[in-house]
Formats: structure tokens, sequence, C-alpha cells
């Protein structure tokens, strides 16, 4: 009881006596705030990036592409073949056959709305069960396409990061010319970052006669993918690969979401390193300030273990502060924000906003607390092994 005692009365005394080092302080809660507004707002690119291709997969779609692809761009399968997949066991059933869309992908070049740069940008070519399949799928502006027409609808964070595919706007791909008249939302996933249009009318603009690049197929429950992946991977007429949409989605994610994490975890990493310093610097010119107290308390009995752990509290306090502080920064200035990068699996724009999410905010406070601890640390030895006689007399 008597050394929780000095440990509350030491802490009490060493916060209450923080005005006083105001100017310091401050210092060092600014240089935090930094470090996790940094932090947390490169991580919270990854987390968007994410979030749009993990949100659009679902475990009960399957997507179909030719063995050994590693994305669409580099499948490809034939009609028979298309055809096959959606007999397959397992695909559910509507009034208009099997809840199965084969498709084509392609990417055309659109000009950014930021820079005019060209940028790749999807253009995908959908049967009409793939707006059954992908049910998330909602127009919000205009209208649908019209099967055997030159129209296109666009994803909406397509169409803010990208100039000349307004609604009713007309472009020119491969052969053909092509009329926006439709706008569609998918809660934000991958999908929004696309163009759709009829893919039999996309297999004669870009010369691809009857072949398709993937089939989605909705099951009747994710219970039913192992036997509607063996039914066509045993089968010798076909050579597919067959997984799950999340699963594909989320295979897509890794590679940049890695680069982005490890890229932001070394920058903040590098800016902890110079916090951590200042920090130091901080509360070795706490200690300095309050030498003589420190020494009176230590006179009066007070044990050194109690003096380093106020020390580390304040250090702590401090670093948690600015923690705090840079978290709500990052959130109102990066949470939502929308931008678009590349993904390299397709080498097409990924239209996503940043997530700043209760996890990056807690990483980021957590991160200010190691700061704070090892900022502390050797100023709380000094003054634990600070002499009592010497520090009486120094002014």
């Amino acid at each position: 009881m008597r050394f929780l005692t000095q440990v509350f009365t030491v802490t009490a005394l060493t916060l209450r006596t923080l005005p006083q080092r105001a100017g310091s302080s401050v210092v060092a809660v600014i240089g935090v705030t930094g470090v996790v507004i940094v932090f947390v707002a490169v991580l919270s690119i990854a987390e968007g990036f994410r979030a749009a291709l993990t949100g659009a997969g679902s475990p009960d779609t399957a997507i179909v592409m030719r063995g050994g692809s590693d994305s669409e761009l580099s499948s490809g399968i034939t009609l028979a073949t298309t055809r096959i997949v959606k007999d397959a066991p397992g695909v559910q059933r509507g009034d208009g056959g099997a809840v199965a869309s084969a498709e084509l992908f392609v990417v055309v070049d659109v000009p950014k709305r930021s820079t005019g740069s060209p940028a790749n940008v999807p253009l995908r070519g959908v049967e009409p069960a793939a707006f059954t399949v992908r049910d998330e799928i909602r127009i919000v502006e205009g209208r649908a396409f019209r099967p055997g027409t030159n129209e296109i609808i666009v994803g909406r964070s397509a169409a803010n990061q990208f100039a000349g595919i307004d609604l009713g706007s007309t472009q020119r791909w491969g052969e053909s010319a092509w009329e926006v008249v439709g706008i569609f939302e998918a809660d934000g996933t991958i999908a929004e970052s696309e163009i759709w249009c009829d893919a039999r009318v996309l297999q004669p603009a870009y010369r691809r006669g009857d072949t398709f690049q993937s089939v989605y197929a909705k099951l009747d429950s994710a219970g039913d993918f192992d036997s509607f992946k063996d039914a066509l991977t045993t089968d010798p007429r076909l050579d597919v690969m067959v997984e799950r949409e999340d699963v594909y989605y989320l295979g897509q994610s890794e590679a940049i979401t890695g680069i982005i994490t490890g890229i932001g975890t070394v920058i903040a990493l590098l800016m902890g390193i110079g916090a951590v310093f200042g920090g130091i610097n901080t509360m070795y010119t706490a200690v300095a300030a309050r030498t003589r107290e420190i020494a009176t308390l230590r006179a009066l009995g007070f044990g050194g273990l109690p003096v380093v752990i106020s020390v580390m509290v304040e250090s702590v306090a401090l670093c948690v502060a600015g923690g705090v502080i840079g978290g709500f920064l990052a959130y109102v200035g990066f949470n939502g924000y929308q931008t678009a990068t590349i993904n390299w699996q397709t080498f097409s724009q990924v239209a996503f906003a940043f997530a700043v999410t209760p996890a990056l905010l807690v990483q980021g406070i957590v991160w200010a607390v190691v700061m704070g601890f090892l900022g502390g640390l050797f100023p709380a030895v000094r003054a634990a092994r600070l002499p009592v006689a010497t520090a009486l007399r120094e002014l």
C-alpha cells in the first residue's frame, strides 16, 4: 500500500506540474501527432483498396477462368466451355435459366479528371444474368444498357475519377462508339471502378469472336462450391480453374496492400525514431526542471521506482494525447477520400476510398504508446538514479 501511495502521489504531482513545461510538452505532442497522421493515412490506403476488392466477393458465387490464369485479363474460354459451366451442378436456376454470366474483360484509355493523363479503365462485357449474380449493383442515374446495343453503364467511382464518361457522353473504343446511358453503384466495391456493356456487342468491337474470359456463377449455396468445382475440374473436355469470388478478389488485393502496408510501416518507423528522440529530449528537460523536486521527494523517503513510473506516465500521456489528436485529424482529413490506383494483376485502375478504420486508429494509439515508453525510459532511469545530495545543490 505504501508503494502504491507513493506512485499515486508522485504521478499526480508530475501531471499537475505539466503546465510549467508546456512548451516542450507541446513539441512532443506535435511530433507524435505527425507520426500517427502519416501512419494512419498511409495504411488507410491499403485498407480502402482491400475493402474495395474483398467487399465485391461472395462465398456463394464462383468465378471460372482458363486453367493457369492469374486474372481475367490473362484468361480465355470458349463459348462451349461457358455452356458446360452453366450446366454444372450447384448453379442456381431462375426463370431465364442458369444464374451465370459469361464475361469479357478489356482495358480502355480514359483520362483522369485530376491530371488529364490517360488511365487504364476496365470495360466489362456481361450477360443479362450479371445483374442477378451481383445483386449489389444498383442503377442510380439513367438506366441499364439495352442488350444488343452500343450502350454502356459506368460505376459511380469510375465516373467520379475519370473524365469523358459522364451520363449522356460518347466514347470510341475498339471499333465502336459507346454511349453512357446509366450510372451504377455497388456499395463502393471494385465493380464501381468498371464500365459495363453487353458482352455480345463487345466481342466484335475487339475481334474476340465468340470467346469470353470468365464465367461468374451464382450457386444455390456456398456449400455447393466443392461439388461445382469438382464437376468442372474433372471434366476431360475442360481446362479451367474455379475459385470462390471472395477468395479471388482477396488474392487480387494482396500484392498492392502488402506494398502499401510495408511502405507505410517503414515511413512510420523512421518518423517514430525521430519522435522518440524528441520525446527523450523533452523528458530529459522535464527531469532537469524537476531536479530539486525529485531530490526532495527522495529525501522524504520516496523510492526510485515511483519516480520512474511518474516520468514514464508523463511521457506516455503526452504521446497518447498526440496519438488521439493524430488519429482524429487522420480520420477527418482522409477517411472517405476518393482516389484510384493500378491493380497490378489486371493492369487496370481501381477507384476506391481511403478507409480509416477503428483498428487503424487503435494501431496508431498503440504506436504512440510505444514511442512514449521508449521516449521516457532513459530520462526516467536518470531521474531515479539522481544523487539526492547533489540534486539538492543544483539550481
